[in-house]
């Protein structure tokens, strides 16, 4: 895995040149060059950079696919997507989302109130509104105002409940009436860790009988031309397309019926979302076994094919696929900050003007190790190690020797390592695994990425340099939280190597890649680390521009959204300091000064990293 897994999930979003990687863009700027950039201006911590220019891409992609295979199969619907608010609701990442996809009519979806509202504020002209999940009366009047507003807004019915709440409203008031969708209920499930959306126990939708009542319900309140769509979703991050076939054969009868059954200005079908993302790195452990083109090949085929067979106008298709259009577009840049092996660099040796022989050995050995030798240096050395461990049990060497005996050892494991990188043998994997280096990032894994601790939701991984070198360190990362459940492990299933680097001398930055969809909106602030300072990146012919810069929340703004008064906390704090001896007043306001500027600071650490 030298280049990453790069050309399993970065879709030649990314590549690797001049031992960095870059985006694969018009001017093809490097992340460490933005990285550097940024950090100029004293910038510390983690940083989230946005690349509109992917989400278009992913945009395009999507219509493309599908334009593409209505074509093919001669299908007389047309194609439209809506982008879940649920996926990703920060500000840069919509004004994104909505600008790149305007030329499409891309729209969105809704699953709240406040999203609603959201929608409304934000949906491009003439695209569409789907609004789903469990409402009350003020919402689907909500919905009702977004029609009157002139918004092409469907609200989709989980259940029979809210179906009688919009003909109540449509009777009470004067507002215009918003189209009506009704989310079925499939005996299909999906696959991968989100298949619970789908079955006959999932939360949401209607079973067959209570469609038939909503079909009556509707056509004795004269409402029945309102429904315009029905719904369905088997999962996020589908990993097998078979599910879906099935599901989209069950959905597609259930459409034809609903037509027969005289609901005539039904005309879109609404898959829902599902489509996968790449996030392994391994060519053994893919997220999916589709691609785009059979995805949607696949839905044309199957709904034109059931619509044919039962004599049915073919619907519009819908899909909700958030995951797949942003998930790209964010990165995560993380510093490192210590390598916890650090302790066996052979500066700190100390030897003694009388060493024991076998420490003397194992300095002729690291000395000496050769291309031609290594493998039985190696082997002296884990035997000299085992002897001397030995030695120090019985007393007969002391702290200082076992502490010259490890530094030489680890040091012949790491030369022998690098040696034999282009041929290694099965002890020299085993030792690298066993060799592992813990690497202390600048980040919380349950602020930036916490479908990995929630959910064991890899992300691809790597280093933005020293990439036209080959990684010998079998690595776990380590956030900077207070709990141990903050670590990405080492996995031999999955493993992650990275470079042996002197922090001392340099910084090393890792990129955590296609972290976009989801762990915005789900990271929380344990520990009290809040959202990276984030920037969006616009890349032209010949440069690149960093854009709307959001500064993580300082100290103060942190302990404010929790419901503390930082007044008094700040008050509190200055009292304390100015009742405190000091042997002259400059000490004193000296003090204050960096007490008051820690406060207004992120909490991130800050140190020459």
């Amino acid at each position: 895995m030298n280049n990453f897994g790069l050309n399993i999930w970065s879709n030649k979003n990314f590549v690797i040149e001049d031992g960095q990687i870059k985006l694969n863009y018009k001017s093809m700027p490097s992340l460490l060059q933005i990285v550097e950039e940024i950090r100029s201006n004293k910038v510390r911590g983690p940083l989230l950079l946005r690349f509109p220019h992917l989400i278009k891409r992913q945009i395009k992609t999507l219509y493309s696919y599908f334009d593409k295979a209505i074509i093919n199969n001669n299908y007389k619907g047309s194609f439209n997507a809506v982008f879940p608010l649920k996926v990703n609701q920060f500000p840069n990442a919509i004004d994104a989302i909505t600008s790149e996809g305007k030329e499409f009519n891309y729209g969105l979806e809704a699953g709240s109130k406040a999203e609603l509202i959201l929608a409304m504020s934000k949906v491009p002209s003439e695209a569409n509104i789907t609004v789903n999940g469990f409402k009350d009366r003020e919402m689907i009047t909500l919905g009702f105002i977004a029609a009157q507003c002139g918004y092409n807004i469907t609200l989709i019915i989980e259940g029979l409940r809210e179906l009688k709440t919009i003909i109540e409203v449509s009777k009470e008031s004067s507002l215009k009436i918003p189209n009506i969708g009704i989310r079925v209920r499939l005996h299909s499930i999906g696959s991968g860790t989100w298949a619970k959306s789908g079955g006959m126990d999932a939360k949401f939708g209607l079973t067959s009988t209570e469609i038939i009542e909503a079909v009556t319900l509707l056509r004795e309140a004269n409402l029945l031309e309102y429904l315009n769509m029905i719904h369905f979703h088997i999962g996020s991050q589908m990993s097998d397309i078979a599910p879906l076939k099935k599901a989209l054969r069950e959905s597609g009868n259930i459409y034809a019926e609903l037509k027969k059954m005289g609901a005539n200005k039904l005309n879109n079908i609404n898959i829902g979302g599902g489509l996968a993302v790449e996030y392994d790195q391994h060519t053994h452990s893919k997220s999916r076994n589709y691609s785009i083109d059979e995805f949607s090949s696949s839905v044309v085929f199957l709904l034109g094919e059931i619509m044919d067979a039962k004599d049915v106008e073919h619907p519009n298709i819908f899909t909700e696929s958030g995951r797949f259009i942003v998930a790209s577009h964010a990165v995560l840049i993380t510093p490192v900050l210590e390598l916890f092996t650090q302790d066996y660099r052979e500066k700190l040796l100390n030897f003694k003007t009388k060493n024991p022989p076998l420490i003397e050995e194992l300095v002729e050995l690291n000395k000496f190790l050769n291309n031609s030798n290594c493998i039985e240096y190696l082997h002296d050395a884990l035997d000299h190690m085992e002897s001397l461990l030995t030695l120090f049990d019985l007393g007969y060497i002391d702290l200082q020797d076992r502490s010259n005996a490890e530094i030489l050892v680890h040091n012949i494991i790491r030369k022998a390592l690098y040696l034999k990188s282009a041929n290694p043998t099965n002890e020299l994997e085993q030792l690298q695994t066993k060799l592992q280096e813990r690497y202390l990032i600048n980040a919380s894994i349950f602020q930036s990425l916490p479908d990995y601790w929630g959910l064991n939701q890899h992300f691809p991984v790597m280093p933005l340099h020293h990439l036209n070198t080959i990684p010998l360190r079998a690595a776990s990362l380590w956030d900077i939280t207070c709990d141990s459940d903050g670590e990405i492990g080492f996995n031999p299933e999955k493993p992650l190597y990275l470079h042996d680097v002197n922090l001392d001398k340099e910084d090393y930055f890792l990129g955590f890649f296609n972290v976009g969809a989801y762990q915005e909106t789900l990271g929380m602030n344990h520990n009290l680390f809040t959202h990276p300072n984030e920037y969006t990146i616009k890349i032209s012919d010949n440069s690149y521009e960093i854009i709307n810069a959001v500064e993580s929340k300082n100290i103060l703004n942190i302990l404010e959204s929790l419901g503390y008064n930082i007044i008094n906390i700040s008050n509190k704090l200055k009292s304390d300091l100015s009742c405190s001896i000091f042997a002259t007043e400059k000490e004193k306001n000296d003090t204050l000064a960096k007490l008051e500027l820690f406060l207004k600071q992120n909490g991130y650490l800050r140190t020459t990293n």
